[in-house]
């Protein structure tokens, strides 16, 4: 695939229309946050536990390679989407399942297990924000914003947690408007919060770019004509690819990606200027 000259910006589609954008929406964790990197580790071990107490379930690697698969693929969808499946696993193997919004709390739990004092670090001034984010994130912010370009914040996750922890990372003023999660799961998708967008500032499909390390937020820009930017950061290191990344992103249909922001000026401007 060719690269932007003398960077690690990845051009899948050279001729994808640029130079239009007004807006941009991006994905939180993963791709501009790391406060929850690792939430994978917590969530694919709690739903093979689970399975694993059904009546009729396979193997302990065989489940984890089931839960691994539905988990991946329904990455950036509502966590709620993920305890859905799960309900439907456990029906399958002759289980009585719990509610979807049980199985949700149950995680929720485990994952703050993880990531409390990540937050309390933050909050308390002992971890500089910039520590928990994907390098750059900051400085690309502030150079689309100095461009006129109006953010959005788009997450899976619920919304008060989306707002709490990008306030800590200090970046919440950089948004029009931040969407998680809610309880009417089927009002508050990334889909709908797209098509919202577009309809309350009359914008066109291709004057919007999406920002994101899941095929659910690339998806859904592609499907109105708009950019897609996949961010196939490495979040435990903090820096280079993430291959599996890469791979579901150029699935997905993305026009461009990216290990992070460092290069955010040259960004800014293949974006940006056409």
């Amino acid at each position: 695939m060719p690269y932007l000259d003398g960077t690690v910006i990845e051009l899948l589609r050279p001729n994808a229309p640029r130079g239009r954008l007004r807006s941009a929406l991006f994905d939180f964790d993963g791709t501009l946050s790391l406060v929850r990197e690792g939430w994978q580790g917590v969530m694919i071990p709690m739903m093979v536990e689970i399975l694993a107490q059904t009546p009729q379930h396979e193997g302990e690697n065989e489940l984890r390679a089931i839960v691994t698969e539905f988990v991946e693929r329904l990455t950036g969808e509502q966590t709620i989407y993920q305890m859905i499946q799960l309900t439907e696993e456990v029906a399958r193997r002759g289980g009585r399942p719990e509610a979807p919004m049980a199985y949700k709390r149950r995680y929720h739990d485990r994952l703050w297990e993880r990531i409390q004092g990540r937050v309390a670090a933050l909050k308390e001034g002992r971890v500089a924000p910039d520590e928990m984010l994907v390098p750059g994130a900051r400085a690309f912010l502030e150079a689309l914003g100095a461009r006129g370009i109006v953010c959005y914040l788009a997450s899976g996750t619920d919304e008060p947690y989306v707002r709490d922890e990008a306030t800590a990372l200090g970046i919440a003023g950089f948004f029009a408007g931040i969407y998680g999660a809610r309880d009417d799961y089927l009002r508050a998708t990334k889909k709908a919060v797209i098509e919202h967008i577009l309809r309350a500032h009359d914008l066109r499909g291709d004057e919007m770019a999406a920002f994101g390390d899941g095929y659910v937020e690339i998806d859904n820009v592609k499907s109105v004509g708009g950019l897609a930017i996949g961010v196939a950061s490495n979040e435990a290191e903090r820096r280079g690819v993430n291959a599996w990344k890469r791979e579901r992103l150029i699935r997905a249909g993305a026009d461009v990606i990216v290990p992070d922001f460092r290069e955010h000026e040259e960004l800014v401007s293949y974006l940006l200027d056409g």
